[in-house]
């Protein structure tokens, strides 16, 4: 069983190398892919430079764009979607979203934060289905629908794909994880925009498919 991580990164040169060391030094993981989605910083070089596979896209697509890119440069069976942002990823936690992937007790897992930081672990609690950490395998992926400009929907979008399917998918918990804010990357301000921006993206895609 071959296993591809694959991790959209937008202007991330902060926290993507601990992710893609991670990522790379895991004996389950065959291939890590990067997707510098439009980045203007110095993300894809420090992923190259790491030894991770890198997807540079010319324009900013989205969440939803970059890691279908990402699906694009795999042959893998399965598909590990990362966020670029992470802080605290281990080893083991690699190996919790891929337990029940190589036992063949499902299809898909999704991660959820637990006792990493109050905000990140809110955030999931109220929404534990919006999570950037999970396996898929990669036949599925074909199914979903507008993917590629689902942008932050996409969460929405590979949900929707497990319940009509009826695929069966568990969630599994990520401990002392957590990940930067958009206010703690961008100010207050401006990372608060940001954040209305993402949540009115996932809401589009809610009511428009």
């Amino acid at each position: 069983m071959k296993v591809a991580a694959v991790i959209p990164a937008y202007n991330e040169e902060k926290t993507i190398a601990n992710v893609v060391r991670v990522l790379l030094s895991s004996p389950s993981i065959g291939q890590v892919i990067v997707v510098s989605d439009g980045s203007t910083d110095n993300t894809a070089e420090v992923a190259s430079q790491l030894g991770a596979s890198v997807v540079n896209l010319p324009e900013n697509l989205g969440k939803g764009g970059a890691m279908l890119a990402g699906v694009k440069n795999t042959d893998a069976d399965y598909i590990m979607f990362i966020d670029a942002d992470l802080i605290g990823l281990r080893q083991d936690h690699i190996d919790n979203l891929l337990a029940p992937i190589k036992t063949g007790e499902v299809a898909a897992t999704l991660g959820v934060f637990k006792k990493g930081r109050v905000t990140t672990d809110l955030a999931q609690k109220i929404a534990p289905n919006l999570t950037g950490q999970r396996v898929i395998k990669t036949s599925l992926l074909e199914l979903v629908r507008d993917m590629d400009i689902s942008r932050f929907g996409v969460e929405l979008a590979l949900n929707r794909l497990l319940e009509e399917h009826q695929i069966k998918w568990a969630t599994v918990e990520l401990p002392d994880l957590s990940h930067v804010m958009k206010e703690e990357k961008l100010g207050f301000w401006k990372g608060f925009l940001a954040r209305l921006r993402m949540y009115k993206e996932i809401i589009t895609y809610f009511i428009k498919y």
